[in-house]
């Protein structure tokens, strides 16, 4: 039998519980979330959008101790939240609190209906701006408001702790749900997903729908005579004279927004179909009101970008990856290349990708007089390099565009690993004044 443990060795702490982050079992309706870092208490709201408000309203309103929510969010802005875990009706994450060992904590949301799904979905096909408002992580008021309670009331939270706290709810549950607003905030799909569908099958409902409307719509329509003159009737005039030909129709004043393209098993993805179409459309109408295409010297890489800076939003979501991906491969790039490309085009377009990609030795003058404008603003000496001044840290850096213009870049010191930041300025300290920290200079 073994001895046993000698009075001044203290027994070992119970092994705190694995994080709940599992990507590998997350799917459309199971989406795990890392946890969020700290953050400052300004003693205003907690959430940024109107929607992420909407959800601490409910937990505030309908909470019955205001000390215990205090408590709990401190405990989120300390984040003390672990890796939060959405499926549908349920939120779930490990908390922190005074003991060793983290409390398990899970909120309850009701899940809809199929009759509350259905009346939400036709809401939300209704106006293709709702549709569009989704898909760039927003949520439109007029849909929250479509008679189908999507955003929780007081008293619709229904947490759960394995905390010996009464609280209803407990510091631990009110700081998963200060949290779980932030989630909201970033992604409003979550909201959906706790209501019982993930974002896949909504977006593919939504594309049924529209679809099966605009197919309904275009065959209660006559189609509209085109101007013209009948091939037989011209063929009966050959031996008399022509008639004019007539005007051709004005150009319509903008591109029409492309029909929602249904998803299908083992087709193409709707999202690039539909981003493809609305950009043809584009170049095409610049065509005929111009008579030039926009886009066409440019190269298959730039191209490559130039559609993948052109999807909308900042964050990678999983059809963005699914675009990055495919325009990358067809580039002979990998996606953290066009990741990089996006942003050197979204910082000065064609020329910003010349300025990432391609050094040059640009002639005396400007670039000899960047280097006293520097020092004159109490700056280091910048290393020059053909057309790049670089920190003496190497975490900032210069580089000089053909267009007479100053990028500046940003990298971890001594990675070599820069990306654009900040908008371009025809001084060099104007460029670096854009940056979000430019006391670290």
């Amino acid at each position: 039998r073994p001895s046993r443990t000698p009075r001044d060795t203290a027994p070992p702490a119970p092994a705190a519980p694995r994080s709940m982050a599992a990507p590998a079992r997350d799917g459309d309706l199971r989406r795990t979330f890392p946890a969020f870092p700290p953050r400052a208490s300004d003693g205003e709201g907690f959430a940024e959008t109107w929607w992420g408000d909407a959800w601490v309203t409910a937990l505030e309103e309908g909470a019955l101790d205001a000390a215990q929510l205090a408590l709990g969010r401190g405990y989120a802005e300390q984040a003390l939240v672990d890796a939060i875990t959405v499926t549908p009706g349920l939120a779930l994450a490990y908390v922190r609190g005074g003991r060793p060992r983290p409390y398990r904590v899970q909120v309850r949301l009701r899940t809809f209906t199929d009759a509350d799904w259905e009346r939400f979905l036709d809401a939300a096909a209704d106006r293709p701006g709702h549709i569009a408002a989704l898909l760039d992580k927003e949520m439109p008021q007029s849909l929250a408001d479509c008679g189908v309670p999507l955003l929780p009331g007081p008293g619709d939270l229904a947490p759960r702790c394995s905390c010996p706290d009464a609280g209803h709810p407990c510091k631990h549950a009110a700081a998963l749900c200060y949290q779980t607003a932030r989630l909201l905030d970033a992604d409003p799909f979550v909201l959906l997903l706790l209501r019982g569908r993930g974002e896949r099958e909504v977006i593919d409902a939504l594309s049924r729908l529209s679809a099966a409307r605009a197919a309904r719509a275009a065959q209660g329509k006559e189609p509209e005579p085109l101007p013209g003159v009948r091939a037989t009737e011209v063929l009966a005039l050959r031996d008399r004279a022509l008639p004019p030909l007539p005007a051709p129709p004005p150009p319509p004043p903008h591109p029409e927004q492309p029909p929602v393209y249904p998803a299908s098993p083992g087709g193409p993805d709707p999202f690039a179909l539909d981003q493809l179409a609305t950009d043809a459309a584009a170049r095409a109408h610049a065509l005929l009101t111009t008579g030039r295409d926009p886009v066409g010297r440019l190269t298959l890489w730039q191209d490559a970008v130039r559609l993948a800076a052109a999807r909308p939003g900042s964050g990678l979501t999983g059809a963005t990856r699914a675009l990055y991906s495919s325009l990358a491969r067809a580039a002979g790039r990998t996606p953290a290349e066009l990741a990089r490309a996006v942003a050197a085009w979204r910082q000065g377009g064609p020329t910003g990708l010349s300025v990432l990609e391609e050094p040059w030795d640009p002639p005396a003058g400007r670039f000899d007089r960047a280097r006293p404008l520097l020092l004159a603003a109490d700056l280091p000496a910048f290393r020059p390099w053909r057309n790049h001044l670089t920190h003496p840290r190497g975490h900032v850096q210069l580089r000089l565009g053909r267009d007479h213009l100053w990028y500046a870049y940003e990298s971890e010191p001594g990675h070599d690993d820069w990306w654009p930041r900040g908008t371009p300025d025809p001084d060099p300290v104007g460029a670096l004044t854009g940056l979000d920290a430019p006391g670290d200079l």
